[in-house]
């Protein structure tokens, strides 16, 4: 890549940032911020690249441009960048699901452009580009979507790319990868939304001190729950269909729980806490995870 145009420089804006310019992956690297207080935090924090008033000086000068926004802003920006965008530079995103932003490119994106989903995993309940990491992206997933029309020097250039910040590369279908995030990314985070409200109702209908008491359960959902409001709105809302089956099922196996409980069925509660911790062990093997998280405490 001769130059790259990152577009919103929060966490992983300013990480992708951070990474690109340590790794040598783009002789110039443009940013468009929208956010003054953002920009101001990027000039304070003096991290590399230009920053760009317009998207067209980003834009007419950029061999890869990456969606490092919120995905509710995607139509918009697609709107304008059609108008400078030459058909041989190639864009990507970063946003957790796809099946409703295929929707959005595929009816705003003038069709001479070229347009692959990513989907780095990677992330923290904290934002801004003062949290940004360089090393955020090594060693973990990137999803690149695959559709009928994706050119395979296209998808072989953005594995590079993704493979050069330290990735390690999947590619999938819009359908499997929004079914397999809905539950391993999207329904936690609801959950621990949902958690911690819980906690908060529960406080105020008892009328007495409880979130002072936080044990490590309540304190590790509540990191979750720290999440940026804006992404995860966006993120149940583009994935609807799958995160309300996810919800469904939760509520299934919830109720089986609460089942063995009230009847203190020994044997059938011991059989699902015995099952599930596997997929402890399991995480920590796929090197997922390691043995001792301090989830963000230190």
């Amino acid at each position: 890549m001769k130059n790259i145009l990152i577009i919103g420089c929060g966490l992983l804006g300013s990480s992708l940032l951070r990474r690109i310019h340590k790794k040598k992956l783009a002789k110039k690297i443009f940013v468009y911020e929208k956010s003054i207080s953002n920009v101001a935090k990027i000039k304070r924090l003096k991290l590399p690249g230009v920053i760009v008033k317009t998207l067209k000086d980003g834009i007419i000068n950029s061999d890869l441009i990456i969606f490092c926004t919120p995905m509710s802003e995607y139509k918009k920006l697609i709107i304008k960048i059609n108008k400078f965008t030459k058909p041989n530079t190639l864009i990507t995103d970063v946003g957790s699901s796809k099946i409703e932003t295929t929707k959005i490119i595929k009816k705003f994106l003038k069709k001479d452009l070229n347009w692959i989903q990513s989907h780095p995993i990677a992330g923290s309940e904290v934002s801004g580009p003062e949290h940004g990491k360089e090393n955020i992206f090594v060693d973990k997933w990137c999803v690149l979507i695959k559709e009928q029309n994706t050119r395979k020097n296209h998808l072989n250039i953005l594995s590079k790319f993704w493979k050069k910040i330290g990735s390690k590369v999947v590619v999938m279908t819009t359908e499997k990868h929004d079914k397999i995030f809905s539950i391993t990314s999207h329904l936690p985070h609801l959950i621990a939304y949902n958690l911690v409200k819980s906690a908060q109702d529960f406080e105020k209908e008892q009328n007495f001190e409880l979130i002072k008491y936080s044990a490590g359960g309540l304190r590790d959902f509540s990191r979750i729950a720290a999440s940026n409001e804006i992404m995860w709105r966006d993120i149940f809302f583009n994935n609807q269909k799958n995160i309300s089956k996810a919800i469904d099922l939760f509520i299934k196996n919830l109720s089986a729980f609460k089942k063995d409980i009230n009847a203190k069925n020994n044997k059938s509660i011991l059989k699902k806490l015995i099952h599930t911790k596997k997929v402890r062990s399991k995480i920590i093997k796929l090197k997922q995870d390691i043995d001792k998280p301090d989830f963000g405490r230190n």
